[in-house]
């Protein structure tokens, strides 16, 4: 959920661009096809993002074990819903994986240690949370709530950009942050409220007006500190952009990571508020 900084006026064009190439085919993927072809949709950009992620976290100096573990601990959380193993024996598994790659790793055990935490934060931080829309798939009309998360999503994220871009003026967190601004996430507030009302009104009549309100509010807040969080990690490494991979957008972690809080935030709400179970 990126805004330009407080007064300036120039939109990135590439933006659009990038869209309206990417989201015909996104929609169609999770509207018409069978669940597995989303879920490998998810793991490619899971994989690219979490790649950003420890590049930009390890910097000059890669540890190929623990990033090969990683990589392919999350995208087996990301699978296991077409796979014969639970979260738990995958859980199990990294906890062998991870200190072993690590035991197996050069360099100074002090060293070593910060790498598993890394590696293990990149899991929790990209494969697991992106898990959840895996998850919500298999609810009962689950492709149309995985539509709801990503139009309210980008509803939040679109609102934020052009009004922090038109009327941005009172910086949000300039030390995390110093391009985010109160007028942006109003922005993006509004629309997202607009576009979970209307979903629900369109396409998803399993949840109410109530439900849309409350979404649109906590889907725009999770989107919101998922984008702090990201910034935090960005500014602690000194990086602008985890990647270039996206014209517009920066790296496939920038594009994701409203996403990554928003997520899991509707999934929990949808079966612990609404009690709405996956499908048998």
């Amino acid at each position: 959920m990126t805004t330009p900084s407080a007064g300036t006026r120039r939109f990135d064009l590439r933006r659009v661009y990038t869209a309206a190439l990417l989201i015909p085919g996104v929609y169609i993927i999770i509207r018409y096809l069978p669940p597995w072809c989303l879920t490998l949709l998810l793991m490619a950009g899971g994989f690219l993002a979490l790649m950003e992620l420890y590049r930009i976290c390890f910097q000059s100096r890669p540890n190929h074990l623990l990033v090969g573990a990683g990589l392919i601990i999350s995208s087996l959380v990301l699978a296991r819903q077409h796979m014969p193993f639970d979260l738990m024996e995958i859980l199990a598994l990294t906890a062998l994986a991870l200190p072993a790659a690590m035991l197996l790793s050069p360099g100074p055990f002090e060293r070593r240690l910060k790498d598993l935490a890394i590696t293990a934060f990149g899991v929790l931080y990209v494969g697991f949370t992106l898990s959840t829309i895996v998850s919500t798939r298999a609810l009962p009309a689950g492709e149309l709530f995985v539509l709801f998360v990503a139009i309210v999503t980008w509803a939040a994220d679109t609102g934020a950009y052009y009004a922090g871009t038109l009327w941005g003026k009172h910086l949000l967190a300039p030390s995390v942050s110093p391009k985010k601004t109160i007028e942006g996430v109003g922005g993006g507030l509004i629309l997202a409220v607009g576009a979970a009302l209307a979903a629900c009104a369109w396409f998803v009549p399993q949840l109410s007006l109530v439900d849309a309100l409350i979404l649109g509010l906590l889907l725009t807040v999770a989107g919101l500190f998922g984008d702090l969080w990201e910034s935090m990690i960005k500014r602690r490494v000194g990086v602008k952009d985890s990647g270039s991979i996206l014209p517009g957008h920066g790296g496939m972690l920038d594009r994701l990571d409203s996403l990554l809080f928003t997520a899991p935030t509707f999934y929990y709400y949808v079966i612990w508020v609404r009690g709405i179970s996956p499908s048998l």
